[in-house]
């Protein structure tokens, strides 16, 4: 095989990330510089401010992982990078960078597409794995789910047509003054709430069986939230978290369980943000088995957007051939 160690770069929304992944699977460092606490006060991520930041730590991370992996730039077979999906401005200062490494160092350039890091990110803890699997990617921006019966050939059964997964949380919470990232804020506050109290709806998608759609029930949790302080003068928050996050799981699970009818495998992969999600891991996780299949997720390390993940699909693709020229320009809406 051609390549073993790959130089994986990740700047695609508010992470500055580097690492040094042998083989596709064995990380040998992975360097995350969060700005978390950058764009708490905003309750989101502030696109300029991501790119200023990525730009002033990008040289330090990658120096960082090359050190703790131990390696030096000689020592490389190819340099990844994500090119797409993200923030247009973060996703170029990544691909500058990697660019420039390439042109230097004589290595391969290797455009990786966000999603596929991510599904690819269970191989770091999991290389055991091999299709036929299904994987089930739900994170701030995507919300996918895909039957893949060999490495590098993906089908994608179903994908949201709104507002992903995560980005849900994250509106939720905002509204109800919970705090940024929402994921782990509605997790925490749900643990004290009923999560049947309040019922949401589940939007009907007709022949799309895999689809995913988010707003509407987004929609009826701020109405809902509207009504009862007008109504009550208060925000029962814990409540409406706890009956939000359970709908969300309800939708996530049924269209798994959906696609197992059709595509009866015995291994189903969560990759993503919101896959650090203890409650959808346990719902989840018993429910296939019930079914006789297994549930593989990453560490919460490689749930958010990390560069060893970047790296490990690199491989990937360096070895299938799938290599990219030094015109690669970011592409914010690319799909897997």
């Amino acid at each position: 095989m051609a390549g073993d160690l790959i130089l994986g770069i990740e700047t695609s929304c508010d992470e500055t990330s580097a690492a040094v992944v042998a083989g596709g699977r064995y990380v040998k460092s992975n360097i995350i510089a969060s700005q978390i606490n950058l764009h708490r006060e905003f309750g989101g991520v502030v696109p300029e401010l991501a790119s200023r930041k990525h730009l002033e730590l990008l040289d330090r991370v990658i120096k960082r992982a090359l050190e703790k992996a131990e390696v030096d730039f000689s020592d490389l077979s190819g340099i990844a990078v994500t090119y797409g999906p993200g923030l247009v401005g973060s996703l170029l200062i990544g691909i500058v960078a990697a660019k420039t490494l390439s042109w230097a160092l004589g290595l391969p350039l290797i455009g990786v597409n966000h999603i596929l890091g991510h599904i690819y990110s269970n191989l770091l803890e999991h290389p055991e794995l091999e299709p036929p699997l299904l994987c089930l990617t739900v994170s701030g921006g995507h919300t996918d789910l895909l039957y893949t019966e060999e490495w590098g050939k993906y089908e994608i059964l179903g994908r949201t047509r709104d507002d992903a997964a995560g980005e849900s949380f994250d509106k939720v919470a905002r509204f109800l003054g919970l705090g940024y990232p929402g994921g782990p804020a509605i997790e925490r506050i749900s643990e004290t709430g009923d999560a049947e109290r309040f019922s949401f709806p589940i939007a009907d998608l007709g022949e799309d069986r895999f689809g995913f759609s988010f707003s509407g029930l987004k929609t009826a949790v701020i109405n809902l939230a509207h009504n009862l302080e007008q109504k009550e003068g208060r925000v029962p928050e814990a409540d409406i978290a706890a009956s939000f996050q359970k709908t969300v799981v309800d939708i996530l699970l049924e269209k798994v369980e959906r696609a197992l009818n059709d595509f009866p495998v015995d291994k189903v992969l969560l990759a993503g943000g919101v896959a650090a999600n203890k409650y959808l891991r346990g719902r989840l996780g018993k429910m296939l088995r019930e079914r006789g299949a297994n549930l593989y997720y990453p560490s919460l390390e490689y749930c958010t957007d990390n560069a060893a993940m970047i790296a490990g699909a690199g491989y990937f693709l360096l070895n299938q051939g799938k290599t990219s020229s030094l015109d690669l320009d970011a592409n914010p809406r690319l799909q897997l």
